[in-house]
């Protein structure tokens, strides 16, 4: 079982929460379905849950609802805590190097302020 935790810059911001309330309902209640599924099962299919390519430590959840496609960033801190720190609406096939950029920003952060 792991555990679910929002990433929150240094001035208290979360995108994450906040990429989460911009969804319609449904979506929304789609998302925290998956994250609930991240949480719960010891392993995740990976049309739910993959690494990302051209980064070493960063994941994503993936949710496909109709026809949009979303997406949360997230990393490991330690074996069973899972940070998420960002999301989008996929519009194009490829990640956008700037949101994985972003979300290893992110990771960064959260380590340096953890130690």
């Amino acid at each position: 079982m792991r555990e679910v935790v929002f990433y929150k810059t240094v001035s208290g911001e979360c995108p994450v929460r906040e990429f989460l309330d911009s969804l319609p309902g449904k979506a929304a209640q789609k998302v925290v379905w998956v994250l609930i599924l991240l949480e719960e099962l010891d392993v995740l299919p990976a049309n739910y849950f993959k690494k990302l390519h051209g980064s070493d430590e960063i994941w994503e959840c993936r949710v496909q609802f109709g026809s949009a496609a979303y997406r949360i960033f997230c990393f490991f801190a330690g074996r069973s805590v899972v940070v998420l720190t960002h999301g989008m609406t996929k519009k194009v096939q490829k990640t956008p190097r700037r949101e994985i950029e972003r979300a290893e920003d992110f990771r960064k952060d959260y380590l340096r302020r953890k130690s």
